[in-house]
């Protein structure tokens, strides 16, 4: 019964990916990939309409809209410092926005970012 469970939820979760604008699409590549190199275990279910990781009792939200990818459900103390070094990315109590002109942003800070938010 689980086994089918999370097949059907992976299958929402690869039907929202499918459904996401090319041009955002390798937003949401890098920071899913990302995310599953630092939590290998933290396969991807719908939450909210999006797809959320979720380690232990931490998540992280990540959705597709117009602008991009919005990352939700990290804290300000549990960000490692992504948002003082990017506040013009913060849009919301608890929204990160990443545009496709936010390419400067590196891999290892969002690395540090999932990492922050994630880890238990």
């Amino acid at each position: 019964m689980w086994e089918t469970a999370r097949m059907v939820g992976m299958d929402a979760v690869q039907e929202y990916i499918d459904a996401i604008p090319p041009e955002h699409r390798f937003l949401f590549d890098r920071v899913s990939g990302l995310i599953l190199e630092s939590f290998p275990g933290a396969s991807p279910v719908l939450s909210y309409g999006m797809p959320t990781y979720r380690v232990g009792k931490r998540k992280l939200h990540v959705g597709a809209w117009q602008h991009g990818i919005s990352l939700y459900g990290w804290g300000k103390d549990r960000d490692g410092g992504f948002t003082s070094r990017h506040p013009e990315l913060v849009t919301g109590k608890a929204t990160i926005r990443l545009r496709s002109k936010d390419v400067g942003v590196t891999d290892a800070e969002l690395r540090e970012l999932i990492r922050a938010t994630l880890k238990a």
